[in-house]
């Protein structure tokens, strides 16, 4: 890959890192259209793993499909670009288990600083899914890297 190209998409990646973080912050702390707000509230978590999952799986009927793809889908479609855009930026996270594990501890950050400032709840399950999309994030990047790869491979062998 030249390095002109190499420069210019590490830079774009940054600047689509830092707008997916602002984005997730808005989302995870600021947006009333998502429950959050900073009235007065009680702790709220959730420390048994599958019980939110499962509660939205059983009344998904009542609660609508809107809110269960939210809540489910949402959150790992929420980490998924975390886990993309990592690898591209830090060489070292081109190991799965790497960006995974650091898409497990900002997700832990996130929970932790829901609960410790009462917007949002503490949820392992929220933890598990948002894990997952850290790392399809990165499975997708490995993916299309090992395409990028081969094709650039194709292409000396025609010159």
């Amino acid at each position: 890959m030249r390095k002109d190209y190499k420069k210019m998409l590490r830079i774009c990646s940054k600047v689509m890192f830092g707008v997916y973080i602002i984005f997730l912050t808005y989302f995870l702390f600021f947006a009333e259209s998502t429950g959050r707000t900073f009235e007065s509230r009680t702790y709220h978590y959730n420390l048994v793993l599958f019980k939110e999952i499962g509660r939205f799986i059983k009344y998904r009927h009542v609660l609508g499909t809107q809110a269960v793809m939210l809540n489910l889908v949402g959150n790992v479609i929420a980490f998924f670009p975390f886990g993309f855009f990592l690898p591209i930026l830090y060489p070292k996270c081109r190991l799965l288990l790497f960006t995974t594990f650091l898409s497990f501890e900002f997700s832990l950050l996130v929970e932790t600083i829901q609960l410790v400032s009462k917007v949002g709840s503490f949820d392992v399950d929220d933890l598990l899914l948002n894990t997952i999309g850290g790392a399809l994030g990165c499975l997708i990047f490995l993916w299309m890297n090992q395409i990028r790869r081969k094709y650039e491979t194709k292409e000396k062998e025609r010159v």
